[in-house]
């Protein structure tokens, strides 16, 4: 009794200090249209996806185009070299769907192929720079599995890459979001030639305004137009490809490409106050998470606690510690380990993880509980939905900003560096096996209406960040009733099981002291941070019949509607 009156107090005081609203389209991100809209982190692929649908393609065509588009404007996030999710809910389909094209531990792999010496020393930056890092990448893969298998017909493979030919060959605009990212990773870039030859002057950063053309990509996205897939994994291009990772230390072979197999996934699905939340299954951990989180905060009446509030972000402090505590001692790919899926989304378990919240105290850190027992048997994100009902959500990625660092030469494509989201030590769920999927927070999520009706796609970068970030704007339209531009405004935060809460600098200073005056550690970013994601996302209003895109300004992204 003195917890909840201690809850409904501090509630009470803290209800009235809600964060300041921000215009809902500011810097013109937002979208609108009857037909379809696009929201994706590049203003350009926003357009080549409209431009699809208008064609007469579905919500899956234009979600292939728009990711072959991000693959050529937004290279230091995400391409050929790299992975993925896609999940889809076509209206024809009775089921959503997902479409798994993660990277692979090559087939050479060991549990301790980034240590040496009889300490165990982890070989430094081995993971994360050069052809060590690398797995088999599973972009294309999955890319055109979905296309071939989900899209409309109407139109073919080559005219959905062709707008991503038309700006290799056109070149890309460095936008201030790029040419810092650029001058971040110039030691890099600066490391292999075939990088520094397309995204440098002589060694020095491109300046904002410029654009950057990249041929050698146009080149091999010619060839995949014309050749599919096996352009890629088979013949001199594997061949290609194997040998650049092998010169930069690496082990990926050509018989580890042509192997490669596209996962198609049952999604992980709950509930949260009547809405149906649809998302990714492992081997990304995120969708499993972002149930377990609101499966908790369910438990509480965050509507009456307002947005941005010491009890809300109390709240959301102490789900996300407890979840990511469980995210770490049970989550890993599935073909490889059994995890508890069903009882880390069960409604019960939540509700005994909400047992744990004194609304008095933080807790400080967290601890795995034993969800068994109930048991029932750098990355860019991009939304589409249509005016028939289809909904299709992209999350794809090379890792940190511009992967590896190696690009294949003579092909304008940088592989990922994935093998870094393994646990780099034998003995653990998430240890390095040949052909294991590293674990991923990768969270592309669909959301249906009380009804079962299409209501939201939504996604987002930012690594573990991603799972607060998608959490945390379906809380904002579902129990603040936020229209989805303000929702993706509003600001946010982040924490593990342990450590600094992590708040952004827009954040009330009242919210900021009353978390202090609990007990948490907190760390104030940037007013509009990137280290929180760049949400995506599209909503319709059955009552308005318009779709509704919202972009994140914290990245260059902008929605695009008709």
């Amino acid at each position: 009794m003195k917890k909840l009156l201690s809850f409904i107090i501090l509630a009470a005081l803290t209800a009235s200090l809600a964060v300041a609203q921000t215009p809902v389209n500011l810097y013109g991100r937002a979208a609108q249209g009857p037909k379809g809209v696009v929201a994706a982190a590049k203003p350009e692929a926003s357009q080549v996806g409209l431009d699809i649908l208008k064609k007469g393609g579905n919500a899956v065509d234009a979600a292939v185009a728009t990711a072959f588009a991000l693959g050529v404007l937004e290279p230091n996030a995400s391409g050929l070299g790299g992975g993925g999710f896609m999940i889809i809910k076509l209206a024809s389909m009775k089921e959503a769907v997902v479409v798994d094209f993660r990277e692979t531990a090559p087939a050479a792999s060991t549990p301790d192929m980034f240590k040496y010496g009889e300490d165990g020393k982890v070989i430094a930056n081995a993971s994360v720079v050069g052809g060590q890092a690398v797995g088999v990448p599973g972009e294309l893969a999955g890319l055109l599995y979905a296309f071939d298998n989900y899209g409309s017909k109407k139109l073919k493979r080559d005219a959905i890459i062709a707008p991503a030919i038309a700006w290799a060959e056109k070149g890309i605009p460095v936008t201030v979001n790029l040419a810092g990212i650029i001058r971040d990773e110039l030691a890099k870039i600066n490391k292999f030639d075939a990088t520094a030859k397309i995204y440098t002057k002589d060694g020095l950063p491109f300046e904002v305004g410029e654009s950057i053309k990249n041929p050698d990509l146009a080149a091999t996205l010619k060839l995949i137009a014309k050749g599919g897939a096996d352009a890629f994994y088979k013949g001199a291009m594997a061949e290609k490809i194997a040998q650049a990772v092998q010169d930069a230390g690496g082990i990926l072979t050509a018989a580890d490409l042509a192997a490669y197999k596209v996962q198609i996934r049952k999604p992980v699905t709950g509930t949260y106050r009547g809405y149906t939340i649809v998302s990714t299954p492992p081997a990304s951990s995120g969708g499993t998470h972002v149930i377990q989180i609101l499966n908790i905060l369910e438990n509480m009446d965050i509507a009456k606690m307002g947005p941005g509030t010491t009890a809300t972000y109390h709240a959301w402090t102490e789900a996300l510690r407890m979840a990511f505590a469980d995210r770490g001692k049970y989550m890993s790919d599935t073909d490889f380990v059994k995890v508890p899926l069903a009882g880390l989304a069960n409604k019960d378990y939540a509700k005994q993880l909400f047992g744990k919240i004194d609304m008095t105290k933080a807790m400080g850190s967290a601890t795995a509980d034993d969800p068994t027992k109930f048991e029932s048997g750098s990355t860019t994100s991009f939304s589409v939905m249509d005016k028939a009902g289809n909904m299709v959500t992209v999350t794809k990625s090379i890792n940190y900003f511009f992967g590896s660092g190696v690009t294949v030469p003579g092909t304008g494509f940088i592989m990922n560096d994935h093998m870094d989201d393994f646990v780099l030590k034998p003995g653990h769920i998430q240890s390095i096996q040949p052909g294991k999927r590293p674990l991923s927070s990768m969270t592309p999520t669909l959301v249906l209406d009380p009804k079962g009706q299409p209501f939201m796609t939504l996604g987002s970068p930012g690594a573990t960040r991603i799972i607060a970030a998608v959490a945390q704007i379906i809380s904002n339209v579902i129990d603040h009733k936020m229209p989805i531009q303000e929702a993706v405004f509003a600001p946010r935060l982040f924490a593990m099981a342990s450590g600094v809460v992590q708040l952004e600098g827009r954040t009330s200073i009242n919210t900021l002291n009353g978390l202090k005056a609990l007990g948490h550690e907190v760390n104030v970013r940037a007013d509009w941070d990137a280290y929180f994601g760049g949400v995506h996302a599209v909503l319709f209003d059955r009552d308005a019949k318009l779709l509704y895109g919202g972009a994140d300004p914290r990245r260059d992204g902008q929605a695009a509607g008709y």
